[in-house]
């Protein structure tokens, strides 16, 4: 849905599973442009409708844009090498944005967007912000100081290996979204039984407690479409954690996320905005 045609400067684009977000916003963040549009299987077919859906705002006001992908990238952030819920291989998505929006273009993982825009939105001041996005599938960024940290550029935690049911499982494989479906066979938007939420929290405290443990986080933020339910199954959560805690390993605050469904937007925002003020300092 567009807003009209208002003065902008910085844009964002989440390309998720099911549906693509392309919003603009002002230089106060303010979005004056959302749009939304489901994601095309092939790639060819996603720049596309992406050039297609870009014809709605006036491009030639946009200062920067920022990509938020769902994928591993290369070094230099111009590639996108390998995505969780697409077999797009290697594509070069900096230079297709540039060339539909005509203006430098900034390409970064989508749960580290999110995870830049949650720890900025904070009200409290955290140095380590941990967001973990459980959807689909499960991700995860590290914020420090309110900066995306590179040490932690492609951390996919989605991938560790537990125990589960007696095997070596991916902790998406049983705790992601995805997961849910398979097992309870409805979506967790439609999932009311305090038993299942028992389940469900237990399988995200799993990984959660290793994250912890790992990366000693001053507050961890939930996201994602199961995250949005966090009323469900939060304080369940926490007291899962709290048996694991010692006096070595301690169990941060845990909260859900603020912009549950527009996160990675305004997470592209805020590093669209702050490389577009460094550039022009």
């Amino acid at each position: 849905m567009a807003y009209g045609k208002l003065d902008y400067m910085f844009g964002a684009i989440d390309i998720g599973g099911t549906k693509t977000f392309l919003a603009t916003f002002d230089d106060k963040g303010k979005i004056t442009n959302k749009i939304r549009f489901e994601t095309p299987k092939n790639y060819e077919d996603f720049k596309t409708e992406l050039a297609e859906q870009s014809k709605q705002i006036n491009i030639s006001n946009l200062e920067v844009m920022t990509v938020g992908l769902p994928a591993l990238l290369n070094k230099n952030k111009s590639i996108g090498v390998a995505f969780g819920n697409r077999d797009w291989v290697n594509v070069p998505i900096r230079r297709d944005v540039e060339a539909t929006f005509k203006c430098p273009v900034y390409v970064e993982n989508d749960a580290k967007l999110a995870a830049l825009s949650e720890a900025i939105e904070l009200k409290e001041d955290y140095r380590k912000v941990l967001y973990v996005t459980i959807s689909t599938g499960i991700g995860a960024g590290l914020i420090i100081n309110k900066k995306i940290s590179p040490d932690f550029d492609n951390i996919e935690v989605g991938q560790m290996l537990f125990e589960h049911d007696g095997k070596l499982e991916r902790w998406e494989k049983f705790a992601s979204g995805k997961a849910i479906v398979a097992e309870f066979g409805k979506p967790a938007s439609d999932i009311t039984d305090p038993h299942t939420w028992y389940v469900i929290s237990h399988n995200i405290a799993i990984g959660l407690i290793d994250l912890i443990a790992t990366l000693t986080p001053d507050i961890i933020i939930i996201g994602g479409g199961v995250g949005s339910h966090f009323d469900k199954f939060g304080d369940r959560l926490i007291e899962d954690l709290k048996v694991y805690q010692s006096n070595l390993l301690i169990v941060p605050p845990i909260q859900q996320a603020t912009n549950a469904e527009d996160a990675v937007i305004y997470g592209g925002y805020f590093l669209g905005k702050s490389k577009y003020e460094r550039s022009n300092n």
